[in-house]
């Protein structure tokens, strides 16, 4: 009788030892197993003493202290415009209609029209004095708290591409992703949670499981996904709930098949993929409790609920608070309406109907998570960070629309070590090109990590006879936005 694979190994671990071999294993070595597991979690073991297999997602040491522990990416693709949000260009409006050599220079696809001046008025807000367009009038509440880079720039003006390079920090979908580096480098803070998860109201942002996923990495770090359209606490999470076996039930199933697999892990080389499958039944079982209760807003005060608004998104970012109030390393909101996986990618046709609707779904929801945090003592320990893949040209694509533009773009952090109400870097007068303390992607990612207490060019894996890393072979830490 041929049985599965996974079977007659299963079935070959437990004949090659003798009967008095196997009872000793399982007299002792599963006990000794047990009684460390519970040592950890009561967190009588040191660090060295704990052993690493005992979960990939227990917490360890940063490479050296860190200014933030947890991070939440607001991810806007599509690609805002920035001329039209936070990088103020008074000059397009002096220049209306005209090509000038500077924008002539650069390649912009499409676009054939000339300067385009922004549809929306800014004005100054708090003591720093920041300039922001009338379409995030909550955010601009926020400024004296945020650090807004508008040197960006990045590689490619193709969304797929420029997206995973966002989260990736590579054009291909073959590298983890950086929340998946997070938490392979420092893990979880909750043993009941994933380490990182990532949400959208809608659609999943393009090149979909890569922005999460942990490719290489060994299984446990992936990202798990959460569609929020729909909150029902219980069901947020895909197949979460056993509809066949009761609680009990499953916990002596998890327990036994773990049991099983260790024994075949223990007479085996050291199996990343046995390990991953072991920890996510584990995480699985445990998190059918925590799921639900972290996902259940209906405790939360009047004044919090109001404080946030309506809205998918608003409900998101209220979600990513009591993530990582709970010890979630990472937490990725994307922004998405109505299915459309490229939100911010409306401003092609109309800049004036497409961004303004856009920001006023999410405006109220960010300001909401920065405030709250700060009211809770989490904004100092957590990194937000808000941006889409590139922006989009000063130019006109026909009547109101912007093209592409990865030659310059704005993204925005609050909390977490960076210095608040400043901006650094710049692009030139018309919003174009970074042309002041540029900023590549990889530097981004680089900062992130230091934030974070890990060097980026320690944090690395072997794979395919190579180390690799976040940051790829490049990559510096941007100093300036550090406090």
């Amino acid at each position: 009788m041929k049985f599965p694979a996974h079977e007659s190994a299963v079935r070959a671990a437990l004949a090659a030892p003798s009967r008095r071999q196997l009872l000793r294993h399982l007299g002792a070595g599963f006990g000794t197993l047990g009684l460390t597991a519970v040592l950890a979690d009561a967190g009588l073991l040191s660090a060295a003493e704990a052993p690493a297999s005992l979960s990939p997602l227990a917490p360890k040491a940063p490479h050296f202290a860190p200014k933030a522990k947890r991070i939440i990416q607001l991810f806007m693709p599509g690609g805002p415009s920035q001329v039209d949000t936070f990088d103020y260009k008074p000059a397009l409006a002096k220049n209306s209609g005209q090509r000038p050599s500077l924008v002539d220079r650069k390649s912009l696809r499409n676009t054939k029209g000339g300067l385009m001046p922004s549809p929306f008025g800014f004005k100054q807000y708090g003591k720093c004095g920041k300039w922001v367009s009338e379409i995030f009038p909550h955010v601009a509440g926020c400024v004296d708290d945020i650090c807004f880079v508008h040197s960006m720039h990045t590689d490619t003006p193709e969304h797929a591409s420029a997206i995973l390079m966002m989260n990736l920090g590579h054009l291909q979908p073959t590298r983890p992703s950086m929340g998946s580096w997070l938490v392979y480098g420092l893990g979880s803070e909750n043993r009941n949670l994933p380490g990182f998860v990532a949400m959208s109201p809608r659609a999943q942002p393009r090149g979909t499981l890569s922005n999460w996923g942990s490719s290489f990495l060994p299984g446990a770090y992936a990202g798990t996904y959460v569609n929020i359209s729909q909150m029902k606490p219980d069901a947020v999470v895909a197949h979460l709930k056993n509809t066949g076996l009761k609680p009990d039930a499953q916990r002596q199933q998890v327990d036994l098949l773990a049991k099983l697999n260790r024994l075949h892990l223990e007479r085996s080389e050291k199996d990343a993929q046995l390990e991953a499958s072991i920890e996510s039944m584990e995480l699985a079982f445990r998190m059918q409790t925590a799921v639900p209760e972290v996902f259940d807003t209906s405790g939360e005060t009047k004044n919090t609920l109001e404080l946030y608004g309506p809205g998918e998104f608003a409900k998101g970012c209220l979600l990513a608070r009591r993530m990582v109030e709970q010890g979630v390393r990472v937490v990725q909101l994307s922004h998405s309406i109505d299915g459309y996986d490229i939100a911010w990618d409306t401003g092609h046709d109309d800049i004036i109907k497409g961004h303004a609707l856009l920001a006023k779904a999410c405006d109220q929801g960010i300001a909401a998570l920065l405030t709250d945090l700060k009211q809770r003592g989490l904004l100092d320990e957590t990194l937000v960070l808000w941006g889409g893949e590139f922006g989009r040209a000063p130019t006109s694509e026909g009547a109101k629309g912007r093209d592409h533009d990865h030659y310059g773009f704005t993204v925005w952090m609050a909390g977490g070590g960076v210095k608040p109400g400043t901006n650094y870097g710049a692009t030139d007068e018309f919003g174009l090109s970074a042309t002041e303390n540029r900023v590549h992607v990889r530097d981004l990612h680089a900062t992130i990590l230091h934030l974070m207490g890990l060097d980026h060019e320690k944090l690395t894996y072997r794979y395919s006879g190579r180390d690799y890393r976040l940051t790829d072979v490049a990559g510096s830490v941007v100093k300036g936005v550090l406090k």
